[in-house]
């Protein structure tokens, strides 16, 4: 089979620049294909942001798109080019508005894309007082419902602001050859789309948390008018729509993130499930527990994770297993430091601030699970977690939220929790903690299950094979599935 020499990863807030779940994937692809040569297009937050992880000599390039750092540069478009701009942006908030206009949404978004890619600043025109201006007279229409909300001056500019950030990678030159992969849904599809419009580069969509879930989320937790999240919402699920629709392949870790896809309108046909791996001599079994009862925890302190209630329910817990202990392994990323200290009060507050050990980043994740009796995980969302499948093959049992793809991953060697509960969390950790010979029989059970279904190699035969497109239309292989069930050119020239 032929297999495109080039690959490049289309990555948001993740590989190389942050250490995760997703960026752990990414290295995986990376290091289990030495024969390809891989480009990084990196959307970050200012531009700064170092590269953490090493990198092999398949990484060709590595470049950063900083969607809150100096915005791309390009001609300023005024008279007969800035009115025909904008006339085609009123068509794509429309889109973003109201059902009636939402075919308009993608051949807006691609004009957009050529307006950048031809040399004009879209970010000027975005900005400007006409776009701000036609934001706020769409707002105001008597048949949209944000009209009652009477949006200010203000909102719309606020809400203009989110959208040029949200839309400056289509300022990137898109790849033109080889394979373009996104590994997350959103923002990192943006330049992927436009190479497959404008140079016909096939186009892998890998899902792990479903994105569009998760702007849901985050915006309703946001202090922002309501037109301002109707606005941006509309944005993130036209974006998903399309992303699903445009995307050769799409590939989601877990059979759950495929209702999401096909509601999006994504055909079966293109979609690949392909679970993520482990490799099971890095995480080998561990043999002894720790002298005390001890949960041990591994991620990314963010809110996404919901530690709050991990916290809560360890302090119920402890009211049963004496001595018990939380160990919670990992860092804040940069900008969310204030959500440690927050659980860090929370602690105290909950009388367990002794018990709880901020332990930081490890060197040698599979101590992380090692030191616990039980691993948690308490999510509110999460793809196909990573610290799961590491704390099954380590020979752990876990206790974690039924969100996404978890379910899959244990099967019945763990226990499953509701999110946000933290009297079943509590329930579940008492359960295992108090019997010996439970947790070694699932833990043992959990190491069986990684060694048949998640391994590394695994999930880079099954990449491998889609990058040299034998996955599209053909049976799946081993770790590469169909579904059963379906559920309710070129850029011209300056």
């Amino acid at each position: 089979m032929h297999v495109p020499t080039d690959v490049t990863l289309l990555t948001e807030g993740t590989y190389p620049y942050v250490h995760g779940g997703v960026s752990t994937w990414c290295d995986q692809l990376v290091r289990g294909m030495p024969e390809l040569r891989f480009h990084v297009l990196g959307l970050t937050a200012s531009g700064e942001e170092p590269v953490v992880w090493p990198l092999p000599a398949q990484v060709a390039s590595v470049s950063s798109v900083p969607l809150w750092g100096p915005p791309p540069t390009g001609r300023v478009a005024r008279g007969r080019t800035l009115r025909r701009f904008l006339s085609g942006y009123e068509r794509f908030l429309l889109a973003l508005l109201d059902p009636d206009f939402e075919p308009y949404f993608a051949e807006e978004l691609y004009e957009l894309a050529e307006f950048a890619l031809t040399g004009w600043s879209l970010t000027e025109a975005l900005r400007s007082e006409g776009a701000v201006r036609t934001l706020q007279k769409l707002w105001r229409m008597p048949f949209l419902s944000t009209c009652q909300d009477r949006p200010s001056l203000r909102e719309a500019i606020t809400a203009t602001d989110l959208l040029e950030h949200a839309l400056r990678p289509l300022a990137v030159q898109p790849p033109a050859r080889g394979v373009a992969h996104a590994v997350t849904g959103g923002l990192a599809v943006l330049p992927g789309l436009s190479a497959r419009r404008f140079h016909g580069v096939p186009l892998i969509l890998s899902e792990h948390g479903i994105y569009l879930r998760e702007r849901y989320l985050c915006m309703n937790e946001e202090d922002f008018a309501r037109p301002v999240r109707a606005l941006m919402l509309g944005f993130y699920r036209l974006l998903a729509e399309e992303s699903y629709r445009g995307a050769d392949v799409v590939a989601p870790c877990n059979r759950y993130n495929r209702r999401w896809e096909e509601q999006g309108g994504c055909e079966p046909s293109r979609i690949r499930t392909v679970y993520n791996g482990v490799d099971p001599d890095v995480f080998a079994v561990a043999e002894a527990e720790p002298e005390e009862p001890t949960v041990s925890w591994a991620g990314r302190i963010d809110p996404i994770k919901d530690l709050e209630t991990l916290l809560r329910a360890v302090a119920l817990a402890a009211r049963e297993v004496p001595g018990l202990r939380l160990r919670l392994f990992g860092a804040a990323p940069r900008g969310a430091e204030h959500y440690e200290a927050q659980l860090r009060d929370l602690a105290a507050k909950l009388g367990i601030g002794e018990q709880v050990a901020f332990e930081g980043r490890i060197a040698q994740v599979r101590e992380a699970y090692a030191a616990g009796s039980v691993v948690a995980l308490s999510s509110i969302s999460e793809g196909f977690p990573f610290s799961v499948i590491e704390a099954m093959s380590v020979g752990r049992p876990t206790v974690s939220t039924d969100v996404g793809g978890v379910a899959e991953a244990v099967g019945d060697t763990g226990l499953l929790v509701p999110p946000r509960e933290p009297a079943a969390m509590a329930q579940a950790l008492v359960e295992l903690l108090r019997d010996a010979g439970r947790r070694r029989a699932l833990g043992a059970a959990a190491r069986a299950r990684v060694l048949e279904h998640f391994t590394v190699d695994r999930t880079v035969a099954a990449y491998r094979a889609l990058y040299a497109g034998s996955g599209v239309g053909a049976p799946a292989a081993t770790t590469v599935e169909r579904s059963s069930q379906r559920p309710r050119a070129e850029v011209r020239a300056a």
